[in-house]
């Protein structure tokens, strides 16, 4: 009777199976994932940058970098080594012979299937003259054969090899594991188990424990939870935050406490170094009894941040560590204005005290002061190359008062040369090199109801939705426009061809922006008057008269082209007077007025049904857009930043948001941007307030790396009171007669009926 049959492998064959199998499940992954990228690639990408960033501090550092570091080469050696073992172990497993080969006795007599009875004699006779011992031959083929002729010529042996596959009938199932016989050996027990209890119930226990604890000390966005309650506990408890303060509560974060932090490190020679640079910066608030503010490692963090704000050189062992602190910096800040914000929308609905918008704001400003390296008194024009104080003398003259970047932009290049006189020409070109990289951004803002019958209509309590695209565009767009020819303005004819053009825009504009209500109006103008050429003079001359006032154009072309359109009114209106009188009479008739209402209320329909399709189309594509922004994830690298003190490379990110400056509050979460690489659409969500009337809110768009390329602008809230919610909606009020003629059909429908059957009878 059949059985089971476990084999451990005792040659070891098929432990080579499960030993490539294991390999390359390893090997092939890690490739993936670790090869070193491309090198070169990384070199070309620097050598491209060198123009703009070759002074930079993270620049300079990632050059030593590349050239120091062994890892890359580690890396390789190892994915290749297992690359080796891999090939190795699949070229044996190519070499062994395969143990297990299905019985066919035709094969083994060298038959084709299906033969005949005196064909298998004629060759077992053939065959056992060539293998039989007693002639020389082989023992072991000759019993194959002698097998093979039996299985084949016995009416049992055959049907046992039909059904089991085996002359001899069933046999035991056997199971191979692919482990050597060595592993289950009695001698080798207690050295299996050993190996087995230390992998299992020490190494792996250890490995996952250690990984759950360090993992539940840090949030989402690798912030200790700590430091996130130290943030939250300052913010309620200083809600008005100014920025020292601020520096102080950022500098007590415990990523810089070696307690909780193996990166940071307190030296011995701290007592020296620290003391002498605090002297050298003031007053820092060093007797503050507050803790952690005079903590070791929160003093010295601290001292380290503004001197790093100073500019201040410090030894080469506080270099480091200076380093490490500012690289942390930027994440933290970001967490400090989640921590807020949070507080700020918890403190609406409980009602205890939070944090004011300018605390949100001196974070955000301390971010950019720390990338660049300035103190927040500091010209932003120090962000540039080869610019230092007393170069700012020759900006802030009378003569050209430049004391931002956008103002060195405006600049003539003439004046711009002229003013920077004191630089060289190679350093003035570097400079416009990274003036011209800085970027340039333009906001456009939507304002609406989503999911509303009326978009446009704010109504109290209602989620007001804004959506703000984002264009960038580099500075060096600017300088090419400031150099494109302005046209002369006392060429009268120029002047008033370009007038006539800035018209014919401005109608197409004026045109496009109209209302419905304003498209109606027109169009029942137009049918009340008789001639077309009667009517566009007056609306192209206040379109003129919109365009020239817009355009700065001289008021002697605007007088010009609006006494021609009147001339060309009164011309039309004396000649064909009669014409217009006859019109007008024949109009007076009451089938044609009746006509002409069918056709304007036809019209009408066809306009709002037009406008209903637009709109439908439109929320359509909004919800198919916010669709695929969620499935797809952007890549958070943008554009690398000009800094000449950071020590990291930074990618250019902004904060985009919503406040009321009058109320000094924050309206809308402020959406972090990381994805602005050309154009960003940006939907920004708020309640509407409660109460109705006017409101005045800002849209406020700062940079996280640069200083003064910060935006603000008015958004003008109209909130209206809010619809009734009608508790029976008269589409569900059926009135009597309605249901009387509904009865009268259905027993109308029924006579007939039966008036059809006797007829077919």
């Amino acid at each position: 009777m059949a059985g089971q049959q476990f084999q451990y492998d005792d040659s070891g064959n098929t432990f080579f199976y499960f030993l490539t199998s294991f390999v390359g499940l390893i090997v092939i992954p890690a490739t993936y994932y670790l090869w070193p990228r491309d090198q070169n690639a990384e070199q070309l990408r620097l050598k491209s940058l060198r123009r703009v960033h070759g002074r930079c501090l993270w620049y300079r550092l990632r050059l030593m970098k590349s050239q120091q570091s062994i890892v890359p080469t580690l890396k390789k050696a190892a994915l290749l080594f297992g690359w080796l073992v891999f090939v190795l172990l699949a070229y044996k497993v190519s070499k062994l012979d395969r143990e297990y080969q299905e019985y066919n006795p035709y094969e083994v007599l060298s038959l084709d299937p299906g033969a005949s009875l005196s064909e298998i004699k004629k060759q077992y006779r053939v065959l056992s003259l060539k293998y039989h011992p007693d002639k020389g031959g082989d023992e072991a083929t000759f019993m194959r054969i002698a097998k093979a002729y039996a299985a084949l010529t016995n009416e049992q042996s055959r049907q046992n090899w039909e059904m089991y596959g085996n002359p001899d009938g069933p046999g035991a199932t056997s199971f191979g594991i692919a482990l050597p016989a060595w592993i289950v050996d009695q001698k080798n027990s207690m050295l299996v188990l050993l190996v087995y209890g230390l992998a299992f119930m020490v190494i792996l226990p250890v490995v996952v424990g250690t990984w759950w604890y360090r993992s539940i000390r840090y949030s989402g966005d690798q912030i200790l939870i700590n430091t996130t309650q130290l943030f939250m506990h300052f913010m309620c408890k200083t809600p008005n935050m100014n920025m020292k303060r601020l520096v102080m509560v950022l500098t007590a974060a415990l990523e810089f406490d070696p307690r909780n932090n193996k990166e940071a490190t307190i030296r011995p020679t701290d007592n020296v170094e620290v003391p002498q640079l605090i002297r050298e910066l003031g007053n820092i608030n060093v007797k503050k009894k507050e803790p952690p503010f005079y903590y070791p490692y929160s003093l010295k963090a601290r001292v380290l941040v503004l001197a790093h704000l100073a500019r201040m050189d410090v030894s080469e062992e506080l270099e480091e560590d200076q380093r490490f602190v500012v690289k942390k910096t930027p994440a933290l800040l970001q967490e400090m204005i989640n921590v807020g914000c949070q507080l700020i929308f918890m403190a609406n609905s409980r009602g205890f005290s939070a944090p004011r918008l300018v605390t949100i704001e001196n974070c955000m400003k301390l971010t950019q002061m720390i990338v660049q390296g300035l103190k927040e008194s500091k010209s932003p024009l120090l962000q540039l190359p080869h610019f230092e104080e007393e170069h700012l003398r020759y900006c802030i003259s009378k003569k050209y008062k430049v004391r931002t970047l956008q103002d060195l932009v405006s600049l003539k290049d003439s004046d711009r040369r002229n003013m920077l006189r004191f630089l060289g020409e190679e350093k003035y070109d570097e400079v416009m090199a990274v003036l011209g990289s800085f970027p340039h951004i333009t906001m456009d803002i939507k304002l609406q109801v989503l999911d509303d019958e009326d978009s446009s209509n704010i109504t109290a309590g209602s989620i007001v939705t804004v959506t703000v695209t984002l264009n960038r565009k580099r500075m060096a767009d600017m300088f090419e426009q400031e150099q494109e020819p302005v046209p002369c303005q006392g060429d009268e004819a120029a002047t008033t061809e370009e007038a006539q053009g800035d018209t014919s825009k401005a109608k197409t504009k004026v045109w496009q922006n109209k209302n419905k209500g304003a498209k109606k109006t027109a169009k029942s103008k137009k049918k009340k008057l008789t001639k077309k050429k009667a009517t566009p003079a007056p609306a192209k001359n206040k379109q003129a008269n919109g365009t020239v006032a817009g355009n700065e154009v001289t008021t002697t072309t605007t007088t010009t082209v609006a006494t021609v359109a009147t001339k060309e009114e009164d011309d039309d209106g004396s000649d064909k007077g009669s014409e217009s009188d006859e019109g007008e009479a024949n109009k007076d008739s009451p089938s044609e007025r009746d006509e002409d209402s069918d056709k304007q209320s036809d019209t009408e329909v066809d306009e709002m049904a037009g406008d209903d399709e637009e709109e439908w189309e439109a929320l359509q594509q909004s919800i198919q857009r916010r669709e695929r922004a969620l499935l797809e994830t952007k890549s958070k690298v943008t554009h690398p930043v000009y800094s000449l003190y950071f020590p990291e490379e930074k990618q250019e990110w902004w904060w985009l948001y919503i406040a009321d400056r009058r109320e000094h509050t924050l309206v809308s979460m402020p959406c972090h941007v990381c994805t602005l690489k050309d154009t960003e659409e940006v939907e920004l969500k708020f309640s509407a307030p409660s109460k109705t009337g006017n409101y005045q809110y800002s849209v406020i768009l700062r940079s996280d790396s640069y200083l003064g390329l910060d935006q603000i602008k008015p958004l003008k809230l109209e909130v209206h009171e809010a619809k009734a919610m009608l508790d029976n909606h008269p589409q569900w009020d059926i009135p009597d007669t309605e249901e009387e003629d509904e009865e009268q059909e259905d027993s109308d429908g029924i006579e007939e009926s039966e008036d059809d059957d006797e007829d077919n009878d």
